[in-house]
């Protein structure tokens, strides 16, 4: 454990907390934990999660903008459901994107954990892409990403941020909570008389 890895820990944290709430200081607050976590695992050679880092901060870039337009007239963010063949959509290209990205690794890098480091690293981004599109499905997915990233951290002798991640999976339960409660709901479709 470091001082930089203490720092990287308390943004990300106070950015997630930030997230959960439907704030727009999420946006810049997270930038800034992309970029200190882009260093630490630069360090500890998990590249496919370094490179997730400067992906992440291209999505904050297009999360920001697509909250700062999808809000209601009291300036609340607005949250929508997932539709099921977006998700599935959403999850297919997490996998291909897995397998891709492990297999290079894997192939070209002297990666620590190509494959673990690629699978997560790829459903991460479609946890990312669903927190920019407001659906509250991808605090869900996040729980399944970070209860792995624990082992993955354990692993790599990364505690505080194995404990970071454990923290993670208590804030996504309650950004899931905030968020369906602030779903808005789908209007059904007419009823054809008969």
């Amino acid at each position: 454990m470091t001082a930089f890895e203490v720092v990287a820990v308390a943004v990300s944290v106070t950015g997630i907390w930030l997230t959960a709430t439907r704030r727009m200081l999420c946006w810049p607050v997270n930038l800034i934990a992309c970029a200190l976590y882009f260093k630490l695992f630069l360090d500890v050679r998990l590249y496919a999660d370094m490179v997730l880092q400067a992906l992440f901060g291209l999505a904050i870039l297009y999360g920001w903008v697509a909250w700062t337009r999808g809000k209601d007239a009291t300036g609340d963010v607005v949250v929508v459901p997932l539709r099921p063949a977006h998700a599935i959509g959403s999850l297919a290209a997490g996998a291909v994107g897995a397998v891709a990205i492990g297999w290079f690794m894997s192939r070209y890098t002297d990666a620590a954990l190509p494959w673990m480091d690629a699978v997560l690293s790829s459903f991460s981004l479609v946890a990312q892409y669903w927190t920019a599109r407001r659906h509250t499905a991808n605090w869900l997915l996040w729980i399944v990403v970070d209860v792995l990233y624990v082992g993955m951290f354990l692993v790599k002798g990364l505690t505080l941020t194995a404990g970071l991640y454990a923290a993670m999976i208590a804030l996504a339960m309650i950004g899931y909570r905030r968020w369906r409660q602030a779903e808005v709901p789908q209007v059904a479709a007419p009823i054809a008389s008969r």
